[in-house]
């Protein structure tokens, strides 16, 4: 239970209560704890680059309705 925190720099990112289990072997959240926690640029479509909204450092993507509730996104 906790914050999530960028490994470069500190900035807070997620919240364990937006963490969920999903296929994949990374760990999945719903949602950022706050708006500026990630910065986010389209990739492909259907999948965001995102990154500290701090440092810039490399988060992986978001992934658009691929959470666990219909409309829901996956980071």
């Amino acid at each position: 239970p906790g914050i999530y925190v960028c490994a470069k720099c500190g900035h807070e990112l997620f919240s364990s209560r937006a963490k969920y289990e999903h296929s994949s072997p990374w760990p999945a959240f719903t949602e950022t704890l706050r708006g500026d926690s990630v910065a986010k640029r389209e990739e492909r479509p259907g999948a965001l680059k995102v990154t500290c909204g701090k440092c810039g450092n490399g988060l992986g993507h978001e992934f658009l309705n691929d959470g666990p509730k219909r409309g829901q996104s996956r980071f």
